[in-house]
């Protein structure tokens, strides 16, 4: 099994960018697709970005792109969501997840990290 750990989160200003990582442990993770998760208080969650197992295919939300990027280093087991032009109702936890359908890559999960964007 693979073990996620979500770092990056914090506070920023309307506008602004925040880099997300995803440090992943245990075997395999080159085998799994990746996706980034959020979840704003009183909503539901909400796949924001998703990438294949080698990085050669990515998708966003349309609500996010052009803003959002989604990548990742095999080499370092760590995958990525580079977020600009950041807004205040993008206030959410931010989960990394894994899984092998790179549509919906949901079978383990990282504990999230809070990102808070302030108008």
């Amino acid at each position: 099994q693979v073990q996620l750990e979500e770092s990056g989160g914090g506070l920023v200003q309307s506008g602004g960018s925040l880099k997300l990582s995803c440090a992943a442990s245990g075997r395999f993770f080159s085998s799994y697709a990746m996706g980034w998760f959020r979840q704003a208080p009183g909503k539901g969650r909400e796949l924001v970005g998703s990438i294949s197992w080698g990085g050669g295919s990515t998708w966003v939300a349309d609500c996010v792109k052009g803003r959002f990027t989604i990548s990742r280093d095999n080499a370092k087991n760590t995958v990525y969501l580079q977020m600009n032009s950041l807004k205040p109702e993008e206030t959410a936890v931010y989960y990394c997840a894994g899984g092998q359908s790179y549509d919906f890559p949901d079978d383990f999960w990282g504990q999230g990290t809070q990102v808070t964007v302030s108008s």
